[in-house]
């Protein structure tokens, strides 16, 4: 019996742990115990306890309940809980999601065990290393012995940093499994779009009919604060179409206390739960993000993006024309507005919808 231990701790990662819970608890019980580790990155119930009820994900075996602060201590709290896991659970494997605090907590703790871990979402690049993301993401793959990458862009990137696949039976952190496997995102997008069709929501009668989509989180744009007054001026500007604005808890408080105001034709809404998130995504007219997981549901559903960055590590939706680039620059950010909804290259970039099982596969042959 193979026994992974997940780290969880923020939103998009809790949906990535869904589908391979779901997974490994279904068709791979009689082989894999899976242990679900929430750091509590997220903690109020619309950030983190309505996604394991949603999401269908198994009530997690530990919380951490680390919440928020400086990035150094939320890190090395989660590191000291972390290690005292790995010490009692012993499991064969560490899994973790994407780039944040909890991503580069579990891989760090699990590397100085030499318990190997695996890396979901490896090889992707903003090349920007002020993003905190960024560095965690290059540590973790760094760290990793199983590197699982949605897109050949992401190969391309890890071959970069030398980082290839050994082609080894039994990969380590030094010989390590560099693994094209598609996108886990699309796995789950297509798992729970039927599902959130199919469910009753009150929100779009709360909503205009017609409107644009709008999140807004990143560091780099809400502790900056002439990124964040010229994205809000723009926002402000355009009035063509009005906003649905779900907004972060601290980005509303970056907000007030840059002294600035939303129009009326921006709605402003709390968070919403991934289904409401769905719904409002397959409903809107184009999406405006400074998120990396939302531009890809946006290609997803087809819908064309504005990003609020320098950079994105999905270069393919910009080279397809998906997504449109704009940092923040307030006329860079209107002009990208005149132009939409412009749609992109009807092309296939993230895989088959069977990622979560080409990483299961794998995780045992390494053990076999």
């Amino acid at each position: 019996m193979l026994t992974i231990m997940t780290i969880v701790g923020a939103r998009p990662q809790f949906i990535k742990a869904a589908v391979f819970s779901r997974l490994v608890r279904s068709e791979y019980r009689n082989f894999v115990k899976d242990i679900i580790v929430h750091t509590g990155q997220h903690y109020d119930d619309n950030m983190s306890d309505i996604f394991f009820r949603e999401m269908e994900i198994p009530t997690p075996d530990v919380n951490l309940g680390i919440g928020s602060g400086n990035h150094g201590y939320v890190t090395g709290n989660m590191l000291i809980g972390i290690e005292q896991l790995l010490f009692e659970y012993k499991p064969d494997v560490v899994l973790v999601y994407g780039d944040t605090n909890s991503t580069l907590a579990g891989a760090l703790a699990a590397s100085k065990m030499n318990i190997p871990v695996a890396h979901v979402e490896a090889g992707l690049r903003s090349y920007m290393m002020i993003m905190p993301e960024e560095q965690n993401r290059r540590l973790t793959d760094h760290l990793a012995t199983w590197l699982f990458c949605p897109t050949q862009t992401a190969v391309n990137n890890l071959e970069k940093e030398g980082i290839i696949n050994s082609g080894g039976i039994k990969p380590s952190a030094d010989n390590k499994a560099v693994i094209l496997c598609g996108d886990i995102m699309y796995d789950a997008m297509l798992y729970y779009k039927a599902k959130a069709l199919e469910k009753k929501s009150l929100l779009l009668e709360q909503i205009p009919e017609k409107f644009y989509l709008l999140t807004l989180h990143r560091a780099e744009n809400t502790d900056n604060p002439q990124r964040l007054t010229a994205i809000i001026n723009a926002l402000n500007k355009y009035n063509t179409i009005p906003a649905v604005f779900p907004v972060h808890p601290r980005t509303k408080k970056m907000i007030h206390a840059s002294g600035l105001q939303l129009e009326k034709h921006i709605h402003v809404i709390d968070p919403v739960g991934y289904f409401d998130m769905i719904l409002l995504e397959n409903n809107c007219s184009f999406i405006v993000t400074d998120s990396g997981g939302v531009q890809k549901e946006a290609y997803f559903f087809k819908k064309p993006c504005i990003t609020l960055r320098d950079s994105t590590e999905w270069v393919e939706l910009v080279e397809t024309g998906w997504n449109t680039l704009v940092g923040a620059d307030e006329q860079k950010i209107l002009h990208s507005f005149d132009s939409m909804p412009q749609y992109g290259k009807d092309v296939m970039l993230y895989g088959d919808g069977k990622t979560s099982h080409y990483i299961v596969q794998s995780l045992l042959n390494g053990f076999n």
